[in-house]
């Protein structure tokens, strides 16, 4: 299953932030919450958004994938995800937004086609 791979990619990815949140923990000595560090109140952003959007546009790939959406297609997608994702996710650790508008078009428009592809496959 090729959604696998792009699981994968992206597990990793969320353990890079989660680790950018660990280091701000330490660096600041900061246990729960933010403790209202900014570096940690943005390391936290970067991750958590990560763990909004991953899932459902994971699950939408493998959905697709196994409703016999073409592998070119399945790859297309899977890869503009995850430059949306580490766009989206190294523009909020640095703080431009230009990143992060063009990484949430990526996944915004992942997720839609994902979505429509995956409607239009139940009634073909």
């Amino acid at each position: 299953m090729i959604t696998s791979l792009y699981a994968a990619v992206l597990a990793v990815w969320i353990c890079y932030l989660s680790v950018q949140v660990i280091k701000q923990r330490r660096k600041h000595q900061v246990s729960h919450s933010d403790g209202q560090v900014k570096e940690l109140a943005i390391a936290r952003s970067a991750h958590s958004n990560a763990t909004e959007y991953i899932p459902i546009g994971l699950l939408l790939l493998m959905l697709a994938e196994f409703n016999g959406a073409s592998l070119w297609l399945i790859h297309l997608l899977g890869v503009v995800f995850i430059v949306g994702r580490a766009a989206h996710g190294f523009a909020v650790l640095n703080g431009t937004m230009q990143g992060r508008k063009y990484g949430m078009i990526a996944t915004f428009a992942t997720i839609v086609v994902l979505a429509v592809l995956n409607v239009l496959q139940v009634f073909s």
